[in-house]
């Protein structure tokens, strides 16, 4: 994948509001969530400590000192929570699973009441008319499992594995679609090497195997589940920062190569061309992960589509320099909503990338229930502009077959805690009311207007 150079201007939101008619004939649209970040119950009916559960004791580790404990209670609301999903008219759901919840203990015994409760949900978007798009990994590794290494024990792509065919085993193909993993970057680099999400260690050479170990588990799960269910849909979900230098100085272009390449290529490449890049191995030296025979071979399973996470762009400058006139959302995140464009143009053009899912595209600003609402003009303003992003992508010839908005509801936002409000729903935790905000209305507009002529 290569950078991008220059600063493009921005996508322009659409002159009139976007319909469905301006995306492809079948083009699904849906909302996703997450299991850690809504579901609570973290200690109810079987289900035994995750990695974030142990990381949200920790002092300091959550800014605002909260948990996932109780989140937004959707163990024991999800029948409501679904008609709110319904209520939006989008065609799909994108969820995830609790593997604690389902194999407490990451191997060995199954927790009949954590598959029955996935088994509830899934019945209740069929029969609400939603496509069921289930992520098998979010990021709550079982605690046992991290006790013997986590993911930079190369044995825990074996244990994914097997959990990938219990879950497939009973849900069957009443779930169209499965994703092994949600963003391995963050379950890597982000919480190995940098601490900032669980388990929260600072170890380069144990995060690159832990990237590795986790593209291992993604390929034998496809494998696994082709067993089971042959014809669901399977893929996997990526975070992507297309990356431009600031300048065409020899030295942006360096550092902006090096950023996506690390970002970037080091997982895609792998997934879509049997080889990790070149220069970033070089680059890490003794870092490098122990790669048996035949890894690669199993990492570079046919997919059937590809999941693309995008809330921002990197912009490098060797001097430091900012991008002229930008916006950010309350993460600090620069609104580029040119670079969606750009990354699916990359993607389809300079890989064998197979259809593909924005997966997650959302932004988060600081809320204020008004009334009965949210006024929360920017967040809409990020929707229909990353939408035309989508669609410019489309009319261009991508082969880009949906949306997920991030998120249904405000939730945990991991480290963050409660601070940090992503939902086109807000949720007043002390007394789980849910409030659909202006944003919320605008995607249900979207979602409901006319479809395209088949």
């Amino acid at each position: 994948m290569t950078t991008i150079q220059g600063t493009p201007h921005a996508t322009q939101p659409a002159s009139r509001p976007l319909t469905r008619a301006d995306f492809p004939a079948g083009f699904q649209f849906g909302v996703a969530t997450s299991s850690f970040q809504i579901e609570g119950a973290t200690h109810e009916d079987g289900r035994k400590d995750s990695i974030w559960d142990t990381f949200c004791r920790e002092p300091g580790r959550i800014s605002d000192g909260t948990s996932g404990e109780v989140a937004c209670d959707h163990y024991h609301r999800w029948p409501q929570d679904l008609d709110l999903v319904h209520s939006l008219g989008v065609d799909a759901y994108r969820f995830s699973l609790a593997w604690p919840r389902i194999q407490p203990d990451g191997r060995g015994a199954v927790n009949p009441a954590g598959l029955d409760f996935y088994e509830r949900l899934v019945d209740g978007m069929l029969s609400r008319g939603l496509r069921p798009y289930a992520t098998l990994y979010h990021w709550d590794l079982p605690q046992a499992l991290q006790d013997v290494g986590g993911w930079d024990n190369r044995d825990t792509a074996h244990r994914f594995a097997e959990y990938a065919h219990i879950v497939a085993a009973r849900l069957g193909e009443r779930v169209v679609s499965y994703a092994t993993l949600n963003e391995p970057w963050c379950s890597s680099i982000l919480s190995y090497q940098l601490g900032q999400h669980a388990p929260g260690l600072q170890d380069r050479r144990a995060a690159l195997s832990a990237a590795h170990h986790l593209l291992l588990g993604h390929g034998e799960a496809v494998r696994a589940l082709r067993s089971v269910v042959p014809g669901a849909e399977l893929g996997i979900v990526l975070n992507f920062s297309p990356t431009y230098p600031a300048t065409g100085s020899p030295e942006d272009r360096a550092a902006a190569r090096r950023e996506d390449g690390e970002f970037n290529r080091w997982f895609l490449e792998p997934l879509l061309l049997g080889q990790y890049p070149a220069d970033i191995w070089q680059s890490y030296g003794t870092d490098v992960p122990d790669i048996h025979p035949g890894d690669l071979e199993t990492i570079r399973q046919p997919l059937d589509f590809l999941g693309v996470n995008y809330y921002t762009r990197g912009f490098v400058s060797a001097s430091g320099q900012k991008p002229a006139g930008a916006s950010y959302t309350q993460m600090g995140w620069e609104v580029f909503p040119q670079g969606l464009t750009d990354l699916l143009l990359r993607l389809s053009r300079d890989y064998p990338a197979p259809p593909m899912f924005v997966t997650e595209n959302g932004a988060a600003y600081p809320d204020t229930l008004s009334g009965e609402t949210v006024h929360d003009t920017e967040r809409v303003q990020y929707f229909a502009a990353h939408l035309e992003a989508v669609r410019q992508a489309s009319l261009q010839g991508v082969d880009v077959r949906g949306y997920f908005a991030w998120s249904l509801m405000d939730n945990f936002e991991w480290a963050y805690g409660y601070s940090r409000r992503f939902g086109l729903v807000y949720v007043d935790y002390a007394d789980q009311t849910r409030v659909l905000k202006d944003s919320g209305r605008w995607y249900q507009a979207l979602a409901s207007s006319e479809a395209p002529n088949p």
